[in-house]
C-alpha cells in the first residue's frame, strides 16, 4: 500500500523503488512464515505422537505388571500340589502294589474330588517306568490311566532332579497345559529309595485366556524360542514371534510338545513409523514385552495405538497450524501497521493513545469483573453456611420437636422416685425418730438409687436436646437403644404395648459408626412412630431387631430394624415417605422422617421402610450403617 507520507515526499519516479522494495519485503515475510509453520506443524506432530506412546507406553506397563501376576498365580497355587501329594500315603501304596484295585480306586477318586476342588485339568500318578496307574480323569473317555508318558521331558526330569515344570499339547485331551511333576520316593525300609513315580498337575489356562480375549489388547506369553504359549488370541497359539531355524521346528515336532501345530511366524509387520510400532492385520499397535524369569517365560502386550496416534497427530498439527496462522495474522498485520506508522508518526501517536485507553478501559472492566466474581463467590460462602446452619437448626428443631412428645413421659418417669423419694425420706425421719437407724440408713441409701435414676433421665434428656458436634465414633447400638426407650418407656408402659428386644447374643455387644446423641434422636422418632401407629390396636407390639450382612466391597454392615404391628403404609403413603411436609398426623410437620434420613445418610448409612401391601400387617424402619471396627 502507498504511503501518503511518501508520496507527498518523493515524485511518481521516486515511489516505483521503494515500492518494489516493500514487495520484496513482503514475499520473503511469507516464504518465512511458511518454512516456519510447516516445521512447527510438523513438531507438533511428533510431539503430539511421543506423548500418546509415552502414556500407551506407561499404561501397557502396568497391563503388563497386573497380567503377569495373574498369570504367575494361576501357576503358583497349583505348584503346591504335586508336592503335597508326593508325600500322600494312598499314592505310596499304589506305587508299592500297582495291582491293589482298591488302592487305586480309593486314590483315583481322591484325584478326582482334588481337581475339581483346585481347578487342576488333571491330576495323575506315574510309576517310574512312565506307565500311568492312577488320574482325576478315570471316568472321562479321555482318561489318562494305563498311557505310558515315559517319553514326556518332565518324567525323565523328574525322576532324575525331583521336580520338572513342562508347558506341551495333550496327546490324549489334544489341550494344552503345563505339567508340575514331582517325584515321589519310598521312606520305607532301612535306606531310602528315590524314584518309585512321579506325581504330576496339568494346569491349563482357559479362564485367563478367555479374559484376555475380552481385553482391548493383545496378550499373549511366549517361551524361550519365542514360541506362543498362552494367548487370547486362539489363532496365535503355538506360532513364533520370528521364523524358527528347521531344525528347531523339527526337534519341536518329534517330541510331541506342540502337537502337529506349524509353529509357523506370528502375523507382523515391524517396523511401522519409526519403528516403535507393530503391523498386526493393518492395525499399528504398540508391543511391549515383560520377562517371567521364574518361569522362564515373556508376557507380551500389544496395544492399538495409530489411530489414537493419527488422532492426537491431527489434532496438534491442526492447533499448531491455527497457532501459526494466528501468528503469521498477528505479523503480517504488526509489518503492515509498522509501514504504515513510518509515514504517519502524528497519527500513530493518536492511535497509541487511542489503543492505551482502549486497554486501561479493558483493565478496569476486567477489575470489576474480578470484584464481582469475589463478591458473588464470597455470597456463595455465605449462602452455603447458612444453609449448613439451617440444617442443623432443623435437626435441633426436629430434636425439640420429639422431646416436646415425650416430655409427658420424661415427666412421669420422674414424679415416681420424686414420690418414693419422699415417702422414704419421710420414713428415715421416723426411723430416727425411734432410734432405729440401719433402717433410717436402708431408706438413706434408696433414696440416694432415686436420685441417680432421675440424674440419669434428666442427662439422657440434657443429651438429647443438646446440638450433636462431635465427629462419628463407635457407637454400641444396645446402649443407643436403652437411651432411646429410656426417653418413651413411659409411653410404652402407657400404652400396654409389648416390647420385644430379638438381639442375637453374638451381636449384642456390636457398635456402628455414628453419632451418639443423633442416632438415638433418629431411634426415638422411629419408636414414637411405631407408638403412634399401635395405638388402640389390639395387643399391641414393637419389636426392635439387629442383624449383620456384607456389603459388595466385603465390609460389615449393621441392621437396626424398628416393626410394629399397626396398620401398616399404604401405597400412596409409601411414595411420599421421606418427602418433607408429607404427614399423616393432624398435628404432624412432616419433617421427622426426613430429618432422620438426613442424619442416617451423614452417619454413612440408609434409613429405607417396609411395609407388605395387605392392611395391619405392620410396618418395619430399617437403618443400615457400617459396622466399627
Amino acid at each position: 500500500m502507498t504511503d501518503p507520507a511518501d508520496t507527498a515526499t518523493f515524485a511518481p519516479a521516486d515511489a516505483r523503488p521503494i515500492r518494489r522494495k516493500r514487495i520484496v519485503i513482503r514475499a520473503v515475510f511469507v516464504c518465512l512464515w511458511l518454512a516456519v509453520g510447516c516445521l512447527v506443524v510438523w513438531q507438533a506432530g511428533r510431539i503430539a505422537r511421543d506423548e500418546v506412546l509415552a502414556d500407551l507406553t506407561q499404561a501397557g506397563r502396568v497391563a503388563l505388571s497386573l497380567n503377569a501376576e495373574a498369570l504367575g498365580a494361576e501357576i503358583d497355587k497349583q505348584r503346591a500340589l504335586p508336592v503335597v501329594l508326593a508325600r500322600d500315603p494312598d499314592a505310596l501304596a499304589v506305587l508299592r502294589a500297582p495291582e491293589n484295585g482298591a488302592a487305586r480306586d480309593r486314590l483315583n477318586r481322591k484325584l478326582e474330588a482334588l481337581a475339581r476342588a483346585t481347578r487342576a485339568a488333571v491330576i495323575y500318578l506315574i510309576d517310574d517306568h512312565g506307565l500311568t496307574l492312577a488320574a482325576s480323569n478315570w471316568s472321562s473317555p479321555v482318561s489318562f490311566v494305563g498311557n505310558d508318558y515315559g517319553f514326556r521331558p518332565y518324567h525323565a526330569v523328574a525322576m532324575a532332579e525331583g521336580a520338572a515344570e513342562h508347558f506341551a499339547m495333550g496327546t490324549v485331551s489334544h489341550r494344552p497345559g503345563m505339567y508340575l511333576a514331582r517325584r515321589i520316593d519310598d521312606d520305607r525300609g532301612p535306606a531310602p529309595r528315590s524314584g518309585l513315580g512321579v506325581m504330576v498337575v496339568k494346569i491349563e489356562f482357559d479362564r485367563l485366556e478367555a479374559i484376555w480375549a475380552g481385553a482391548p489388547e493383545r496378550i499373549f506369553a511366549t517361551d524361550a524360542r519365542g514360541v506362543v504359549l498362552v494367548s487370547g488370541i486362539a489363532g496365535w497359539r503355538f506360532q513364533s514371534l520370528a521364523p524358527l531355524p528347521e531344525e528347531t521346528r523339527a526337534a519341536i515336532r518329534a517330541g510331541l510338545q506342540y502337537g502337529d501345530a506349524p509353529l509357523t511366524p506370528l502375523p507382523f509387520s515391524p517396523g511401522v513409523d519409526d519403528g516403535r510400532l507393530v503391523s498386526v492385520d493393518g492395525t499399528g499397535m504398540l508391543h511391549q514385552s515383560l520377562t517371567m524369569p521364574e518361569i522362564g517365560w515373556t508376557l507380551h502386550l500389544m496395544t492399538p495405538a495409530d489411530q489414537a496416534v493419527r488422532r492426537a497427530v491431527a489434532d496438534a498439527r491442526a492447533l499448531a497450524g491455527a497457532g501459526i496462522a494466528l501468528l503469521a495474522t498477528l505479523a503480517a498485520a504488526g509489518l503492515y501497521r509498522r509501514q504504515q506508522l513510518q509515514g504517519r508518526a502524528a497519527h500513530a501517536a493518536h492511535e497509541r493513545q487511542r489503543l492505551e485507553a482502549a486497554v486501561a478501559g479493558r483493565t478496569a472492566d476486567l477489575a470489576r469483573a474480578y470484584a464481582a466474581l469475589e463478591a458473588e463467590m464470597e455470597e456463595r460462602r455465605q449462602a452455603e453456611a447458612a444453609a449448613r446452619r439451617l440444617q442443623d437448626d432443623l435437626i435441633q428443631a426436629g430434636r425439640l420437636a420429639v422431646l416436646g412428645r415425650i416430655a409427658a413421659s420424661v415427666a412421669h418417669e420422674i414424679n415416681q422416685p420424686v414420690a418414693a423419694i419422699r415417702a422414704f425420706a419421710d420414713n428415715a425421719r421416723a426411723f430416727l425418730d425411734r432410734g432405729r437407724a440401719d433402717a433410717a440408713l436402708a431408706n438413706l441409701s434408696r433414696i440416694a438409687e432415686l436420685t441417680a435414676r432421675i440424674g440419669t433421665i434428666t442427662g439422657q434428656l440434657r443429651g438429647f436436646a443438646r446440638k450433636a458436634g462431635t465427629a462419628p465414633t463407635p457407637v454400641r447400638v444396645t446402649e443407643a437403644i436403652d437411651g432411646a426407650l429410656l426417653l418413651l418407656g413411659h409411653r410404652i408402659r402407657a400404652g400396654g404395648i409389648d416390647l420385644v428386644r430379638d438381639i442375637p447374643a453374638d451381636i449384642a455387644g456390636a457398635r456402628v459408626v455414628a453419632e451418639r446423641v443423633r442416632l438415638e434422636q433418629v431411634l426415638v422418632n422411629l419408636i414414637g412412630n411405631a407408638v403412634d401407629a399401635v395405638d388402640g390396636r389390639p395387643a399391641p407390639r414393637i419389636t426392635i431387631g439387629l442383624s449383620r450382612s456384607r456389603a459388595d466391597d466385603g465390609a460389615s454392615r449393621l441392621g437396626l430394624q424398628v416393626s410394629d404391628n399397626g396398620p401398616g403404609l399404604a401405597p400412596d403413603i409409601r411414595e411420599a415417605l421421606f418427602l418433607p411436609f408429607r404427614t399423616t398426623k393432624p398435628d404432624g410437620l412432616g419433617l421427622g422422617l426426613v430429618i432422620s434420613a438426613d442424619l442416617v445418610r451423614e452417619m454413612g448409612g440408609t434409613l429405607s421402610a417396609r411395609s407388605p401391601d395387605t392392611d395391619g400387617a405392620g410396618a418395619t424402619f430399617i437403618i443400615d450403617l457400617p459396622e466399627a471396627g
